[in-house]
């Protein structure tokens, strides 16, 4: 039986830039938009726009059953929260997941964001240290995948970081994967350490890595819209995520705007673009 190669060519990762492009661009403009009084829904609508616009459309869109153009998760809400018409509100902790398929190329990535709310620091300052604490795991994963020789190297160091900055859990039932033709590919990518090396890092290899990171404890359940990802215990919950290539020169984070310079040059490492 005939399997496709996890590795893309040259050319399938220079296809793969402006899906990249997309994604970022699309994630942007929903950013942007996460203010007090905002919808779900709002940000659905900037981000199909910035998809369309940049010459591609919506690989959520393409899901079976599901009609959005993004996830937009609130505060205990993990992931594959459906865009709503309720008003965020100050203090509410908004994961954003959204991704572009442009030619036929994919591109998939997320952020989460809090809201200011002075009149709740407490609260504010946790959900902000969660998120910042995401993303970092995230950027830790990143860094290793740069000079890892098998990727499961980058789930022992999204552990081992996470462990060192406090009693937060790592979502185990979902993790990241492999992302081309389909948004979703072979191999995994997990989040935590595994008993195996999973495939070797070299040129072609083209992953999303997304760490879930939750504030109490790792059981989830998904809500009656047969979507919604949430907490068991109610705790908080974020999300990050990029699309990351990997090929003869280097390093490119495909949906960071800069390849991902900001976030890898307190490793050492400067992305190099695809040629």
């Amino acid at each position: 039986m005939f399997r496709r190669s996890i590795y893309k060519s040259p050319a399938d990762l220079r296809a793969m830039v402006a899906a990249g492009r997309a994604t970022a661009g699309a994630l942007a403009e929903a950013r942007r938009r996460v203010v007090p009084g905002a919808t779900g829904l709002e940000l659905d609508a900037a981000a199909e726009r910035a998809i369309v616009a940049a010459g591609g459309r919506s690989n959520f869109k393409l899901v079976p059953g599901y009609r959005h153009t993004l996830c937009v998760s609130v505060n205990d809400d993990i992931v594959h929260g459906i865009p709503g018409d309720r008003p965020f509100r100050a203090g509410d902790l908004v994961s954003v997941d959204g991704g572009a398929d442009v030619g036929g190329w994919n591109g998939d990535s997320a952020f989460s964001l809090v809201i200011p709310d002075p009149a709740r620091p407490e609260i504010v300052a946790a959900r902000e240290e969660l998120s910042r604490v995401t993303e970092a795991a995230l950027w830790h994963g990143i860094a290793t995948l740069a000079r890892a020789s098998h990727l499961n190297e980058v789930g022992a160091a999204i552990e081992e970081y996470v462990t060192g900055e406090g009693d937060y859990g790592i979502l185990t039932d979902y993790v990241g994967h492999g992302i081309g033709r389909q948004m979703h590919e072979e191999p995994p990518v997990f989040n935590y350490r595994v008993d195996r090396k999973g495939p070797a890092v070299k040129p072609g290899l083209v992953v999303a890595i997304e760490p879930m990171l939750v504030a109490g404890a790792v059981d989830t359940f998904v809500r009656d819209d047969d979507w919604t990802v949430t907490t068991a215990d109610g705790a908080d919950a974020a999300h990050w995520e990029h699309s990351v290539a990997v090929h003869a020169g280097g390093i490119w984070v495909l949906t960071a705007e800069d390849g991902g310079a900001a976030g890898l040059a307190p490793f050492g490492i400067v992305p190099a673009p695809i040629a």
